[in-house]
């Protein structure tokens, strides 16, 4: 979802968002792509990575979701961490809450590094 609303949002000529996983599943869980379809996001055919050493070294920021000391350490890169409950297995609504709280919190990077969309 993050990314997702990153490259949505963002613009694309300052920046790009990777999603990644210490431990990504096979795909999208169908209640994240249900709740990205309701706001015109289609996840359908995303496929989830690894998060490797090698492409977390090709980042400017690494954005974590509460994956502790499973996420890879890159000197001199900047990291923020968001420990967001995993929306797998939860309702509708509180997976809507999850991908809102998420939707703002990019807002909020993308208005403190300038990279918004004009």
């Amino acid at each position: 979802m993050a990314a997702a609303f990153f490259n949505a949002l963002a613009d694309s000529s300052k920046a790009h968002g990777i999603s990644a996983g210490t431990q990504p599943g096979k795909r999208v869980h169908p209640e994240v792509v249900e709740v990205m379809k309701e706001i015109g996001i289609d996840l359908s055919t995303a496929k989830p990575q690894r998060l490797t050493d090698e492409l977390a070294a090709q980042a400017q920021l690494l954005i974590t979701m509460g994956c502790g000391d499973q996420c890879p350490h890159v000197p001199g890169l900047q990291r923020d961490d968001w420990p967001l409950p995993d929306p797998k297995g939860k309702a509708p609504d509180e997976v809507r809450r999850i991908r809102d709280e998420i939707r703002t919190k990019i807002e909020d990077l993308l208005r403190k590094q300038d990279w918004q969309s004009k």
